[in-house]
């Protein structure tokens, strides 16, 4: 096998693509003493922008609430440029969906928690994710609505 055809896989650059904090109720919300009730987002999209050349970008959503009262709300698109070549086109979606997520992830991670904290809350540490899991899940939806839909066809 010769240096063209082993495959690459290589991280170029590492940055914030959105970033966004919102603390809308401030400062009456920081004489609240209910704990607020935290639910997340996550989103991974990825684009080609050359030649092998990849942007997959992770987008995770915090919103914190106290009844219907928005607490904060912060949303960070971690996003990266890959370097992706002689990879077998199979294993493309996997790359882009399940690892490169991976590597984005602690840097998001990092951005809530900075964000959360520097708002004056405490910071929210976001558990470990399961991309490969995520990934599954989508496939197996995806397969389902196009089994669904093959059937209604087949009826109509």
């Amino acid at each position: 096998m010769s240096e063209q055809e082993n495959p690459v896989f290589a991280i170029e650059k590492i940055y914030i693509k959105d970033f966004s904090l919102e603390v809308p109720n401030a400062p009456q919300i920081f004489l609240e003493r209910e704990s607020p009730k935290v639910s997340i987002q996550l989103q991974s999209n990825a684009q080609g922008i050359g030649d092998g050349i990849f942007e997959v970008t992770l987008t995770t959503t915090v919103t914190s609430k106290i009844e219907e009262k928005t607490v904060f709300l912060v949303e960070v698109g971690q996003a990266g440029i890959f370097r992706v070549q002689n990879v077998p086109s199979e294993n493309m979606d996997p790359l882009l969906s399940i690892a490169c997520p991976n590597i984005l992830f602690p840097y998001a991670r990092e951005a809530v928690s900075d964000a959360v904290t520097r708002a004056g809350f405490a910071p929210v540490m976001l558990q470990p994710v399961n991309f490969e899991a995520l990934y599954m899940s989508r496939l197996q939806q995806q397969q389902a609505e196009a089994a669904g839909g093959a059937a209604g066809e087949a009826t109509a």
